[in-house]
């Protein structure tokens, strides 16, 4: 399955602006082949957005994200806000070519006073669903700085695990090492998206990718400029991979 990553700064506190640049880019990666369209973390509202987020996830922005998917006939992965019983959810949905909610994973691992005064945490380590003939899980930036949860992910059978984005200075070494780690140690398609340009006293690293079992970039963005990277997504390569490298088989979990 040919997938594609939108790196691009977005309008921090316009929904309809954002939806722009998802249409526009949904246009491009149908044209490109895709079957899904990834986007940074908290990308139709902006992250570091404030009180405004507790507004934001009242609307029916699950709602807009599948319309922009029904014209397109393009799965799309989105970050959002979304409401939780006890606050808001900093989320990504899954929706299919048709518009219709696949999957919503809310954020396990809050970054930083910003996250807990926006936030309250998922409490689901694991979502997967299947794509066409693709096992998709997911995360969210700082998630996927802890191995246990890509682990997770990956004795669950994930081909792909999907992670929008919002990694900030000082922190480029994660996108520039971790996430080829996570891919190779994991034996999994990592496709990773961030936000580039400014947001409040954010600096955002750009430097997306989307990596290999291998440990292989397979596409990436730079640190400055909008992108939108494209690459294949093979199951048989992750069932071969797992093969020739079987740190899950000889994995004792009795030592954790």
């Amino acid at each position: 399955m040919r997938i594609a990553g939108l790196q691009h700064a977005g309008t921090p506190g316009d929904v309809d602006a954002n939806l722009a640049v998802l249409d526009d880019a949904a246009g491009r990666a149908v044209a490109e082949g895709c079957r899904l369209l990834i986007t940074s973390e908290m990308f139709l509202t902006g992250y570091a957005i404030g009180p405004r987020v507790q507004e934001f996830a009242r609307q029916p922005l699950a709602e807009r994200v599948a319309e922009v998917a029904a014209r397109h006939g393009l799965a799309l992965a989105v970050g959002l806000p979304l409401p939780a019983a006890s606050g808001v959810t900093n989320s990504v949905v899954l929706v299919d070519d048709r518009g219709h909610r696949l999957a919503r994973y809310d954020k396990t691992h809050l970054f930083g006073d910003l996250d807990r005064a926006q936030f309250v945490p998922g409490s689901e380590p694991v979502v997967t669903v299947d794509l066409e003939d693709v096992r998709i899980a997911f995360l969210i930036c700082y998630d996927v700085e802890f191995p246990e949860t890509v682990r997770a992910a990956a004795l669950a059978g994930a081909d792909l695990v999907v992670v929008p984005t919002a990694q900030m200075e000082p922190f480029a070494f994660v996108a520039e090492h971790l996430i080829r780690v996570r891919a190779w140690e994991n034996q999994v398609h990592v496709a990773y998206v961030n936000h580039v340009g400014a947001e409040g006293d954010l600096c955002y690293v750009g430097r997306s990718s989307i990596c290999a079992p291998s440990g292989d970039v397979l596409a990436a963005g730079g640190p400055t400029d909008a992108a939108l990277l494209v690459a294949d997504v093979e199951p048989e390569v992750v069932r071969v991979a797992r093969r020739e490298n079987p740190y899950l088989d000889d994995l004792r979990p009795e030592f954790r």
